[in-house]
């Protein structure tokens, strides 16, 4: 099969329109036309269905969506692979976290960035819950989650162990206090993060074990959000310490220890066990080992 029709379709299928789709691969409307035509009668499948107003693929057609996604990933590694053959300094790193988890790559990747200066970086901001299935599809090669992703088809190993902070405004009535129990918090407002994450559910579980209410009345789509919101005295909020080890240092924000809380937060550094790393994956590995 050719490979050039599946790049076709990739794109019809993403911009969801023939003219765009052509534009894009500027070609003519025909051309693309006649390239999912010859797609359909080597597979022997109707993969668009234009009865609608709308595209619609069908069944078949998203099957071959991913199949065409996962040949464009090779495609991607090949090119980074011969660059890596002509510069074995060279080449391309991409590394999925989520917008706490990446603040643990800082440091490795300012080492690496002297080591390597010729590797281009990209971290992409992804949701921890997907990037398992990201790094199986050949979209990363290496992810950075708060979790063991338990799948035999994945390596992982702790990059950081971290944990929850409870942290209030200065102006908060228990800011100078150096610990508190969980029966003084369930009159609080807490600022949640809108994305569900295992240390939630852990918080949830322990304040229902005590039987204390947490009032969640307030949820962000960012930490950053709920950093500002805590500041101004709006709330509390359960945060990673990274995430707030500046402002606590600044006093922009009061880290207080809850007795029944004490959870460790492991970030792990996570890639795929059975697919072959590029040099400049492989090289970020030993450095992280290293360190």
């Amino acid at each position: 099969m050719e490979l050039y029709p599946l790049k076709v379709f990739l794109t019809v299928s993403t911009e969801k329109s023939f003219s765009r789709a052509a534009e894009k691969l500027r070609r003519t409307q025909p051309a693309i036309s006649l390239a999912i035509q010859k797609l359909e009668s080597d597979l022997q499948e109707k993969l668009i269905d234009r009865s609608g107003k709308e595209l619609m693929l069908t069944d078949a057609g998203r099957i071959v969506r991913d199949f065409a996604h996962r040949f464009e990933n090779l495609g991607a590694e090949l090119e980074n692979a011969l660059a890596e053959l002509r510069d074995n300094s060279a080449g391309r790193l991409i590394v999925g976290a989520n917008e706490s988890t990446s603040l643990y790559l800082l440091g490795h990747i300012e080492r690496y960035r002297h080591l390597y200066p010729k590797v281009r970086v990209q971290v992409r901001r992804c949701l921890s819950s997907k990037i398992p299935s990201q790094l199986i599809d050949g979209d990363l090669e290496l992810g950075v989650i708060s979790y063991d992703p338990e799948d035999d088809r994945l390596q992982s190993m702790v990059l950081f162990t971290d944990h929850l902070s409870f942290v209030v405004s200065p102006e908060h009535r228990l800011a100078n206090r150096k610990s508190v129990s969980i029966a003084e918090l369930g009159m609080e407002t807490f600022i949640a993060h809108n994305v569900l994450s295992p240390y939630r559910a852990v918080v949830l579980k322990e304040f229902q074990r005590h039987k204390v209410p947490l009032n969640m009345d307030v949820e962000m789509p960012t930490v950053e959000t709920i950093r500002k919101m805590v500041q101004r005295n709006e709330g509390v909020a359960f945060l990673p310490r990274m995430c707030v080890e500046q402002e606590v240092k600044q006093d922009t924000l009061r880290e207080i220890k809850v007795t029944e809380l004490n959870v460790d937060r492991k970030i792990h550094l996570v890639c795929p066990s059975k697919r072959s790393l590029s040099h400049a994956a492989k090289a970020f590995l030993e450095l992280v080992r290293s360190s």
